[in-house]
């Protein structure tokens, strides 16, 4: 844990030197120390665990890493990857706390001590135990409908003829709503859709008032969630497992591929370019969690990173997030004039990365790839509309342990992507994925005899 912690202040300390631009007061804005105490103390107080937040805060104090000091503001036309913090002014910091020096004892005659007995050590905790997967790959897609992605009617035929006889239909996969953003988050943190995620947060808003139940789960409206609502990416940093999102498209300002790009406050979420990246396909942005100590900086990043990183094993992050853009999504009326769209652009993006994948060492070693929708099309006007529920867009299971051509009529939805990448990497499930109605799909594969 305390070399989790010290590197994560390495992360944000070389973030901090890196960064350029409008949006760099917005990540000197807290220190080091200041956010990981504020994440401590959040996490006792709203549903995360007191264990973890006293962990935390010992590591802290006798870590020998120092606070880091906001540099001088560097001034630059260019966009980019930002780290917000919730604020334009920095974090006052605190007061060391005063201990007076203990008063003398008073003379006394020596009087003997009995002998110190030795303490028993408490027992350990039992670690959960590891499952077959040690890799996830999670991509995320629009749907064009059941029928027209994994259906009788599929406009997708890589999808529906090449990749479904190799692996597990979830058949029964259902959104919480039509919008990319708000199932993206639901998937990697756990929190419920609001009225602004639901509608992609046209702007770039924090939350004005923030509840959490004992859960953790964040009541209220905004975009940017506060730095004690936690993601899968933050429980994997603080097990020291690497992870990654890859963001197709994710360019500055000036065009050039840039880590962790997102909208500064007020600013529209998507690209003004038909077929450009929007902020809205790439959740790891809207959690301060992420922004504040450098992890989104770090790891989340163009997408062309990931033929480097499937090259070998042990380049390959624990938990790789893959979101097109909304043209390659599959996202009706967002190519640029002429191009491929809709569903035969979301297959074309599948068939021209998913063979990668498949073809990595991680993957053949112990991976789970899990094709996901996080979105639907808008019916077009004037065709008949499909019937059944217009959120049942089913996924795809593709894995070593998969039995291939299996098919799973469970109820799941985003919160049960989360689960089943927690249980596959032995993490604990946030927000709404511990809920006891949100199913798991991953006990097949922890089984290593694939299905449910």
């Amino acid at each position: 844990m305390k070399a989790a912690l010290a590197a994560q202040a390495r992360r944000a300390v070389a973030a901090a030197s890196t960064l350029t631009g409008k949006r760099f007061g917005l990540l000197v804005a807290s220190s080091v120390v200041a956010t990981s105490a504020i994440v401590a103390s959040a996490m006792t107080g709203t549903g995360g665990s007191g264990a973890l937040a006293a962990l935390i805060g010992r590591s802290l104090a006798s870590s020998e890493v120092p606070a880091a000091s906001a540099p001088e503001p560097v001034h630059s036309t260019g966009g980019g990857s930002a780290a917000a913090s919730g604020g334009g002014s920095p974090a006052p910091a605190a007061e060391p706390a005063y201990s007076p020096a203990p008063a003398p004892a008073p003379a006394s005659e020596p009087v003997s001590e009995a002998p110190a007995k030795e303490k028993t050590p408490a027992p350990a905790e039992p670690e959960a135990e590891a499952g077959p997967v040690k890799h996830v790959f999670v991509i995320s897609l629009t749907s064009p409908g059941y029928e027209q992605s994994l259906g009788a009617q599929s406009q997708m035929p890589y999808l529906s003829a090449t990749l479904r006889p190799q692996g597990e239909l979830l058949d029964n996969y259902t959104l919480l709503g039509e919008g990319a953003l708000s199932n993206g988050i639901a998937a990697i943190s756990g929190q419920p859709p609001n009225a602004a995620t639901a509608a992609g947060c046209p702007t770039h808003e924090e939350f004005t008032s923030v509840k959490a139940s004992s859960s953790g789960v964040i009541a209220g409206a905004g975009c940017v969630y506060p730095v004690e609502t936690l993601t899968v990416a933050d429980q994997l940093t603080l097990e020291q497992l690497d992870w990654r999102a890859y963001a197709d498209g994710m360019a500055d300002a000036a065009g050039k591929p840039a880590n962790c790009v997102y909208p500064g406050p007020g600013e529209p979420s998507t690209s003004a370019q038909p077929g450009g990246y929007a902020a809205s396909q790439n959740p790891f942005a809207y959690f301060h969690s992420l922004l504040d100590l450098g992890d989104c900086s770090a790891n989340d990043v163009p997408l062309e990173r990931l033929s480097k990183d499937l090259a070998k094993a042990e380049k390959t992050p624990s938990y790789s997030f893959i979101a097109p853009t909304p043209c390659n999504a599959g996202t009706a009326g967002q190519c640029p004039a002429g191009a491929t769209e809709g569903a035969a652009s979301a297959d074309a993006f599948l068939s021209a990365w998913v063979p990668k994948i498949l073809a990595s060492p991680a993957y053949k070693a112990d991976g789970v790839l899990i094709v996901t929708f996080s979105s639907i099309n808008p019916p077009v006007p004037g065709a008949p509309v499909p019937a059944g529920d217009p959120l049942r867009t089913g996924a795809l299971l593709l894995s070593p342990f998969v039995t291939p051509g299996g098919t799973s009529a469970t109820a799941y939805n985003p919160y049960s992507v989360l689960r089943s990448s927690e249980e596959f990497l032995s993490l604990s499930p946030l927000g709404l994925a511990a809920a006891a109605k949100t199913k798991s799909f991953a006990a097949g594969l922890l089984r290593g005899n694939g299905g449910d």
